[in-house]
C-alpha cells in the first residue's frame, strides 16, 4: 500500500514539474484542429477524418508540449505560430472592425476610416511604442522587477503589476479618477 502511494506521489510531482510554467500557444495542435474542422464541408466527414487521424493529435500535442512550447517559453517565438504578414479583422470595443497585420516586431492597425498606426516592440529596451501620424510614443516598459511602467497620454507614468489590478489602476489614472502611484 505504501509503495503504491509513493509511486502515485512521484508521478504527480513529476507531472506537476513537467507541466508547469511552459504553457504555450499549442500552435501545431491548433493548426491541425483548424484544418480538421474545415477539411470538408460536412461535419460528419470531418468527424470521420478526426477519428482516422486521432493519433496525429497525440503526436502534435506531445511535440507542442515538450518541444515547441518550450522553445516559445525561452525565446518568445513559436516556430509554428509564425503570423508575420498575415492580417486579421478584429472587432474593437467600439463595435467597429479593425484590420490588424502582424509584423516582425509588432502590429500595423488600420482603423475603419483608413488611418494606420503601429504598435512596435523594441527588444533592446524591452518597451512597446505606438507610432501614429509620424510620432512615436512609449506605451509600456517592462521593468526588471516584474512590474510594468505605463506611459499615459495625459503625461503621467505609473509602475503597475501586469494583471487586472494594474489595468484598472491605469484606466483610473487615464480617466483622472486616481492620483496615487502617479508620477510626472
Amino acid at each position: 500500500m505504501k509503495v503504491k502511494g509513493l509511486k502515485s506521489m512521484v508521478v504527480l510531482l513529476a507531472g506537476a514539474t513537467l507541466m508547469s510554467s511552459c504553457v504555450g500557444s499549442f500552435a501545431l495542435f491548433n493548426k491541425l484542429a483548424k484544418w480538421n474542422k474545415h477539411a470538408t464541408k460536412s461535419k460528419f466527414l470531418n468527424e470521420i477524418i478526426f477519428l482516422v487521424i486521432s493519433p496525429a493529435y497525440a503526436i502534435c500535442s506531445a511535440a507542442d508540449m515538450f518541444i515547441l512550447n518550450t522553445i516559445e517559453f525561452w525565446t518568445g517565438d513559436n516556430p509554428v505560430a509564425n503570423r508575420v504578414g498575415k492580417t486579421r479583422n478584429i472587432k474593437g470595443d467600439d463595435g467597429l472592425m479593425y484590420a490588424v497585420k502582424y509584423l516582425e516586431n509588432g502590429y500595423q492597425i488600420t482603423k475603419p476610416d483608413g488611418s494606420v498606426f503601429y504598435f512596435t516592440y523594441n527588444k533592446q529596451e524591452n518597451t512597446w511604442y505606438m507610432n501614429a501620424e509620424g510620432q512615436e510614443k512609449k506605451v509600456l516598459h517592462f521593468n526588471g522587477d516584474g512590474s510594468v511602467k505605463a506611459f499615459l497620454s495625459n503625461g503621467l507614468t505609473a509602475d503597475v503589476t501586469p494583471d487586472a489590478a494594474g489595468v484598472y489602476e491605469v484606466r483610473q489614472m487615464q480617466a483622472g479618477t486616481s492620483y496615487f502611484m502617479a508620477r510626472r
